[in-house]
């Protein structure tokens, strides 16, 4: 019987335990990557594997060859190139993966894809993915024991485990930090008690509440852009309560706000030629007299030994190094930062902590359900990021591959017959949720 082939697009940060998991079962994996020494690194040890130098933007015809080549595509690129990869995919009826949301425009492919007999499954990660999953999982549940979910909040993070959280932001990168930065200007939308909720982009980082987890301690939570679809998605029409976000540690939220009011996620282009970030931030808060620290201090409302400005500070801000050639916004400096000072050290371990709370009521009881994952990664190994966003799809494309999921049309991960098998391997990699339910 020939190998199946499988199309990887892209070696970034998550991309190490997808390729393993799908070489380690006989399947031929080839992974595109604009740098292909990235993707040389990332296939060290695996045997059938091959590497090849591809540019989603520029590559064309390679995208078309490569595609048409394959038995299977995934897309571990940014978000934005998905729906270029799958039209492609749906050219050729190669069925396709992404982890990530679907957009509007992957969703307009849905009866292309029907018509060309593939699957575009999408979310099939940690954040969206093991989420979807594990709620389904719980939800079908109580549907199907003549229950009603009556309230659902769902939080996720990744953070550095406990021994590894040494810096005064409580965070280090497992993901790019444009992306943790960027998702700081969204707006949230959900339904608290019966009641929506929109809370504007500006104003997100004052909308957090401090959550226990047990095992685990204590974390900011806030809301994630919009939870309302999900009442629809998850099938939960019956729920007052829809609300998903997102877990940091204490006093990120605080400093997020001060970084936003300081103008400092924005995009606007402009120069910063021949200027240090300490230059950047005095031009920010318009004000060459003060020292820097009380100058940024008085801009946003805080006393000059407050936390807030010690992080700014320890950060880099104010510091007369220079700011690196090609960076034309405030965002991509503060990235910079980002990138110098929040890695892990190679045998640092991260950790995803995901958190399900519902509310379920049945004709003759009330229950309170909470579902918890706490998940680390391994030391000099595999992220627990990249574990947790792999694997799920890793999973979904061997499926695929060997018939034992038939889907056509673009998806994501919340029937039975496809989160089922993907939750119980998972558990078998070490992956799990633990629930908990107690009688209300």
């Amino acid at each position: 019987m020939t190998m199946k082939k499988v199309l990887c697009l892209g070696a970034g940060l998550v991309a190490r335990p997808y390729v393993h998991y799908l070489s380690d079962r006989g399947f031929h994996v080839k992974v595109a990557s604009r740098t292909k020494s990235k993707a040389d690194r990332l296939v060290e040890g695996c045997k059938n594997t091959e590497t090849v130098t591809f540019n989603i933007k520029t590559d064309d015809d390679l995208l078309d060859k490569l595609i048409a080549e394959a038995d299977l595509a995934c897309s571990l690129l940014p978000y934005t190139f998905h729906v270029k990869a799958a039209k492609i995919a749906i050219e050729h009826a190669t069925p396709f993966c992404t982890t990530s949301y679907i957009s509007p425009e992957m969703k307009e492919l849905d009866k292309a894809a029907r018509s060309a007999g593939i699957p575009i499954l999408n979310e099939c990660g940690v954040d969206p993915g093991i989420d979807h999953m594990s709620a389904m999982k719980i939800i079908d549940h109580v549907h199907n024991h003549d229950g009603k979910i009556r309230s659902f909040t769902s939080f996720t993070g990744g953070l550095p485990a406990p021994e590894a959280n040494d810096n005064p932001f409580g965070y280090k990168l497992s993901w790019s930090p444009r992306g943790v930065l960027l998702a700081g200007r969204n707006d949230a939308h959900f339904l608290r008690d019966g009641k929506e909720v929109k809370i504007p982009g500006a104003e997100l980082f004052d909308n957090y509440k401090i959550m226990e987890v047990p095992g685990i301690g204590k974390f900011e939570g806030y809301p994630n852009r919009d939870s309302m679809s999900f009442i629809d998605t998850y099938g939960i029409p019956e729920t007052e309560t829809m609300l998903r976000g997102t877990f940091r540690n204490l006093g990120w939220c605080g400093t997020l706000k001060k970084i936003a009011d300081l103008g400092l996620l924005s995009l606007d282009e402009q120069s910063f030629d021949g200027m240090t970030f300490a230059d950047m931030m005095y031009n920010l808060v318009n004000d060459k007299e003060a020292a820097l620290r009380e100058a940024v201090s008085g801009k946003i409302g805080l006393k000059s030994d407050d936390p807030v400005i010690s992080r700014l500070e320890w950060l880099g801000l104010f510091s007369n190094q220079q700011i690196p050639d090609g960076i034309n916004t405030h965002l991509d400096a503060l990235c910079n930062l980002f990138e110098q000072k929040l890695q892990y050290a190679p045998s640092e371990r991260d950790m995803i902590v995901m958190h399900h709370e519902f509310i379920a009521e049945y004709p003759d009881r009330k229950e309170k359900i909470t579902s918890t994952m706490i998940d680390f990664g391994i030391p000099n190994g595999d992220s627990s990021m990249s574990r947790t966003v792999a694997l799920p799809v890793a999973i979904a494309s061997r499926m695929i591959l060997d018939g034992s999921m038939n889907l056509v049309g673009v998806h994501r991960p919340v029937m039975p017959d496809v989160y089922e098998p993907i939750l119980n391997e998972l558990e078998n990699l070490d992956i799990k949720l633990e629930d908990r339910v107690t009688p209300l």
